[in-house]
C-alpha cells in the first residue's frame, strides 16, 4: 500500500515510518512541517529507502495537502501531526487549536475530495486513520479503565483540542461516508522520544547532573506503551480494522510517575554510575504540580486484542531498560536537539 503519514518526523510518527519501511513492502510519504519536535534524524535509518518520501509542509495548508494527495495517491492517510505537550498547551493554547483542530479539518476536507475521486475498488479499501490520545477521556480515580465507550471529559487545552479532532473525524465518517478509523493510545515511550517528555527528560537531566523534576508528590499514574508496540498496533488498525471503529491501545503497564523516575535512576546507577559513587535518585526534586493535572490514565485494550489480535510485546521493565540504553548509546541524537534549542519555552518539566 501507499501510506501518507502526517507528523512522520515526530516521535510516534517516525516509529511508524521506520516500521513500515523496515518490516513491510508499503511505500510511505512523510508530510511534516518540522516544528521544534519534528526531527529528521529520527528518520535517518530509513531515509535512503526508495520507498520513503518526504514533503515539508503544514497540514493547515489546504493546497499543499491536496497536492500531496493527488501526487502520491495514498491508500491510507495515517494522521499523527499534532501539538502534543500539555505544558505548552497551558502556556499557548492557540497553536493547539490551530494544528489539532483546524489542521485535522483541512486534512479531512482535502482527503474527502481525494477519496471521492477514486475508483470504486480503491474507494472501498481507502482508510483515514486518526491517531489520538487517552487524555480525551479525562481522569480516572484509583480504579477502572478507559474503554472505547468512555465519555469524553478533556481537562487541558491539549486534550480538548484532541477531543475536538476526534469528533471531527467521526463526523466526516458519519456525514460524508469517509472510511475513518480512530485510535486512542496511552503514554508512549522509547527511542527517539523528544527530550521534553518525562522519560527522556529524566534520563538526560540525570546524565547532566541536573535536578530531576517531579510534579507534586509523584503519585500521578500513567499507562506506559512502548512506541514500537504502538507502531505495530497502528499498522494492524489501518490494515485490518473496520471503518468507523475506534480502538484503544495501551501497554498494560501502569506506573506512578515517581516509580518511573526511580526506575530510571536505578538503571542508570547500574549502566552509567555517577562518578561520585552516589545514586541518581538524590537528584530528584519535587516541583509545584501542573494546573489541572489528571490523576490517572489507564487503557482497556481488550477490543484491539480480540478484534485484531494485537497485544503489547514489551513489558515496562524491558522497554525502559531498552530506552535508557538507547539514550546512553545515542547521545549525539539528543545532544544535537539540545544544542539547537528546539524547545526553548518549556524543555525542563513534564510528567506526561
Amino acid at each position: 500500500m501507499r501510506i501518507l503519514v502526517t507528523g512522520g518526523a515526530g516521535f510516534i510518527g517516525s516509529a511508524l515510518v521506520r516500521r513500515l519501511i523496515e518490516h513491510t513492502e508499503h511505500e510511505v510519504l512523510v508530510f511534516d512541517k518540522l516544528t521544534y519536535a519534528g526531527v529528521l534524524s529520527s528518520l535517518a535509518p530509513v531515509a535512503s529507502s526508495n520507498r520513503y518520501h518526504f514533503v515539508k509542509s503544514d497540514i493547515c495548508d489546504a493546497d499543499a495537502v491536496s497536492t500531496a494527495l493527488a501526487e502520491f495517491r495514498p491508500d491510507v492517510v495515517a494522521h499523527l501531526a499534532a501539538e502534543s505537550h500539555v505544558d505548552r498547551s497551558i502556556d499557548g493554547p492557540g497553536e493547539f487549536v490551530q494544528t489539532n483542530l483546524v489542521g485535522t479539518f483541512v486534512m479531512l476536507n482535502q482527503t474527502l475530495g481525494y477519496w471521492r475521486g477514486l475508483q470504486d475498488t480503491a474507494k472501498a479499501s481507502f482508510r483515514f486513520h486518526h491517531i489520538s490520545t487517552d487524555e480525551v477521556f479525562g481522569s480516572l480515580g484509583d480504579e477502572g479503565l478507559f474503554t472505547e465507550t468512555t465519555p469524553y471529559d478533556p481537562r487541558s487545552p491539549y486534550s480538548a483540542s484532541k477531543a475536538g479532532s476526534d469528533h471531527l473525524v467521526r463526523a466526516w465518517g458519519h456525514t460524508y461516508g469517509l472510511p475513518v478509523l480512530i485510535t486512542n493510545c496511552s503514554n508512549n515511550y522509547g527511542p527517539y522520544h523528544f527530550p521534553e517528555k518525562l522519560i527522556p527528560l529524566i534520563i538526560i537531566r540525570a546524565l547532566n547532573g541536573e535536578p530531576l523534576p517531579v510534579y507534586g508528590d509523584g503519585s500521578n499514574v500513567r499507562d506506559w506503551l512502548f512506541v514500537d508496540d504502538h507502531a505495530r498496533a497502528l499498522q494492524a488498525v489501518f490494515e485490518t480494522g473496520a471503518p468507523g471503529e475506534t480502538y484503544n491501545v495501551g501497554g498494560n503497564a501502569e506506573r506512578r510517575n515517581i516509580e518511573v523516575v526511580t526506575t530510571i535512576c536505578s538503571i542508570l546507577d547500574r549502566l552509567d554510575p555517577r562518578k561520585d559513587g552516589r545514586g541518581y535518585a538524590e537528584q530528584i526534586t519535587y516541583v509545584t504540580d501542573r494546573p489541572g493535572h489528571d490523576h490517572r490514565y489507564a487503557i482497556d485494550a481488550s477490543k484491539i486484542r480480540a478484534d485484531l489480535g494485537w497485544t503489547p510485546s514489551v513489558t515496562f521493565e524491558q522497554g525502559i531498560e531498552q530506552t535508557v540504553r538507547w539514550y546512553l548509546e545515542n547521545r549525539s541524537w539528543w545532544q544535537d536537539i539540545l544544542d539547537a534549542r528546539y524547545a526553548t519555552q518549556r524543555l525542563g518539566v513534564s510528567n506526561g
